[in-house]
C-alpha cells in the first residue's frame, strides 16, 4: 500500500437537530482542523459522539474514512458539496480501503497507535445528515463503509501525516469481509465466518453475531 496519509483530520461536538418533526441530537457533524489535534482513548480532542449506546466506545474511538470514496459519492451526488467529514469520519484518510485493511492491522498515525477493529454500519442519522432517507442502504451497499479504530497508544495526528504500517493480521478477516458477511446473512460463507470467529481483535459483539449466524447455517443445513 503506498502514499498512505492522513488527509484531513475533523471534529464535531453533538448537535440538535430536526428531523420529521422531532429533535435528534447528533455527532455526525464533523468539520476539517487545521493543526495538531491529540488523539485520545476514546475520541479525539474537540470531537463528542452523541449516543454512546451505538458510537463511541474503546472499539469505536476514531472513525476512519476513505478519501479515495469521495470521488464515488460525488457522482452519485453531484449537486451537494461533499467536503471531508461528510461521512461523520474523525480521519479523512488516502491508500486504505476496506478489502485491503484487515481487523488488527495497527497503523502509527501521526505519533498516536491504532488498531482497526471494525466496518461502520450506518445508522439512520447519516440518512439525517445527506437529507435522504434512502442513504442508509446505499452506503451499506455500496461496500464503502470505512472503519473504525481502537487507540493503543495516544498522540497527536494532523493533515498531511504520513501513515506507517506498525503491523498487518494476515490471518485475520478484512473490513470489507465482516461487511458481506453482515450483509449476506442469510447465505452466509461458513468458512469465512470461522475465521471471523477466531479473529481476536474483532470485538465480542461481533464474534458472538457470527456465532449465531454459524448455528443458523448449520441448523437450515440439517434440515
Amino acid at each position: 500500500m503506498a502514499g498512505l496519509k492522513l488527509i484531513s483530520v475533523n471534529v464535531g461536538l453533538p448537535r440538535e437537530v430536526l428531523s420529521n418533526g422531532k429533535v435528534v441530537t447528533t455527532g455526525i457533524f464533523k468539520e476539517p482542523v487545521e493543526g495538531r489535534v491529540w488523539v485520545r482513548t476514546l475520541n479525539l480532542e474537540g470531537d463528542r459522539q452523541a449516543d454512546l449506546t451505538v458510537h463511541g466506545g474503546k472499539h469505536k474511538a476514531v472513525y476512519g474514512y476513505p478519501a479515495e470514496h469521495y470521488e464515488f459519492w460525488r457522482t452519485q451526488f453531484p449537486d451537494m458539496n461533499l467536503g471531508w467529514g461528510m461521512f461523520g469520519e474523525n480521519l479523512t484518510l488516502s491508500g486504505l480501503l476496506e478489502h485491503e485493511v484487515h481487523v488488527g492491522d495497527r497503523l502509527r498515525v501521526g505519533s498516536a497507535l491504532l488498531m482497526v477493529t471494525q466496518p461502520r454500519l450506518p445508522c439512520y442519522k447519516l440518512g439525517i445528515k445527506f437529507g435522504r432517507a434512502d442513504m442508509v442502504k446505499r452506503f451499506l451497499e455500496s461496500r464503502r463503509t470505512g472503519f473504525y479504530f481502537s487507540v493503543l497508544e495516544e498522540g497527536e495526528a494532523a493533515a498531511g501525516d504520513v501513515i506507517e504500517f506498525v503491523s498487518k493480521s494476515q490471518d485475520s478477516v478484512t473490513v470489507a469481509d465482516v461487511t458481506s458477511l453482515y450483509a449476506r446473512r442469510k447465505n452466509g460463507n461458513r468458512q469465512l465466518l470461522k475465521r471471523a470467529l477466531l479473529t481476536e481483535s474483532l470485538p465480542e459483539s461481533w464474534r458472538d453475531y457470527f456465532w449465531k449466524q454459524l448455528q443458523q447455517l448449520d441448523t437450515a443445513g440439517r434440515k
